[in-house]
């Protein structure tokens, strides 16, 4: 039997196909209680659950947003919260047509034996929490796998150990009615070029897909969410035309066309390099089966963040920052992006942070 057939099969499928729904995407704001720390640190914001609900409101509420989002990924504190009048998050997004999704993963740990490769931990007690999440209104899940390009690295180990850790996860979820984000994220560190970081997503997609495969997941009821392909961080940039072919055709030789939708990261891009080249590869030519859309955290986040400043009166600005970004992406969408949204403050600075911890 190719996947196993859940209760939850028809509407895994329904979900996953909304989700990729062109014109929209995921905005991520499900940074860990530490990583939001740092996210209000920059911004000189005390790390305090009332500051980190505030951010989050400012997100869900802002006017106009959430037309262009699909899904939206929280932390599990955040699945809880509610707005300042006692309006729970969860239904602040349904009614905008946004699905509520949650990272279920604990983290990654070093891999022994290897060069600072890592595996991502969190299976122990997975189905029950999924329960939980299901019953508390999410209806998709994500799990980030972490691999990293050096001279011998990723090794086939950290390969083949973070594709079966993804598919096991994947088929939990769909077990338990959410749709699994299958994210294997390739660091952007490094001096390698383009054709290194393309040659390695392909055998990572490769040998993830093989793993999905084997764990009998439902294809129909999942979604990828790959890191662009792009040189490294040392290097010299390159067009986004460049990133959009190489990109695209390592897709086209790994990710099967029954998967609905392809969900980028940003991994570090500046907010404006992430649309340009989200734009050029929705304008790529030829076959393209799934969805090409965007699931982005800093890259959403970055000048909203910095016009709020965690100052009550910005509110407002700090939310047309988000509207100017959620349109721009949503635009990438469809390859119609002109590259005209007004840059503010902090969308051209590059998010890049080495070994990123989500």
């Amino acid at each position: 039997m190719s996947n196993f057939k859940s209760k939850y099969h028809d509407e895994l499928i329904a979900n996953a196909a909304y989700i990729g729904t062109p014109g929209k995407g995921i905005l991520a704001a499900d940074e860990s209680t530490g990583t939001i720390g740092k996210r209000l640190a920059s911004i000189n914001v005390e790390n305090v659950e009332s500051n980190r609900r505030a951010l989050r409101e400012l997100l869900f509420t802002a006017p106009g947003a959430l037309q262009y989002l699909s899904g939206v990924i929280l932390f599990e504190e955040t699945l809880y919260q509610s707005t300042a009048a006692g309006k729970p998050f969860v239904d602040v997004l349904k009614e905008g047509g946004v699905l509520p999704g949650i990272k279920v993963d604990k983290g990654t740990v070093e891999l022994a034996g290897t060069n600072g490769e890592t595996t991502t931990q969190g299976l122990d007690g997975l189905g029950q929490r999924c329960q939980k999440y299901y019953e508390a209104g999410a209806r998709f899940a994500k799990w980030r796998a972490v691999l990293k390009i050096g001279p011998t690295e990723p090794s086939e180990l950290a390969i083949h150990e973070n594709a079966y850790g993804l598919a096991r996860y994947a088929a939990i979820c769909q077990e338990n009615g959410l749709v699994p984000i299958v994210e294997p994220e390739i660091l952007v560190d490094g001096p390698h070029d383009i054709h290194k970081c393309a040659a390695v997503t392909e055998r990572v997609l490769a040998a993830c897909y093989k793993a999905l495969n084997d764990h009998h997941v439902l294809l129909e009821g999942t979604l990828l969410k790959p890191n662009m392909v792009t040189p490294g961080s040392d290097s010299p940039k390159v067009a986004p035309e460049v990133v959009a072919e190489h990109t695209v055709r390592a897709l086209l030789r790994t990710v099967p066309a029954a998967v609905p939708a392809v969900v980028f990261l940003s991994g570090g891009q500046s907010e404006e390099e992430a649309s340009l080249n989200l734009n050029a590869i929705n304008q790529v030519k030829g076959k393209k089966p799934w969805s090409l859309s965007f699931s982005f955290g800093r890259a959403l986040q970055q000048s909203t963040l910095k016009a709020w400043a965690g100052k009550e009166e910005n509110v407002k600005k700090a939310q047309e920052a988000l509207l100017t970004r959620a349109k721009a992406n949503s635009e990438a969408t469809l390859g119609t992006y002109k590259g005209s949204a007004q840059l503010g403050e902090g969308a051209a600075e590059s998010l890049h942070v080495k070994d990123y911890k989500y």
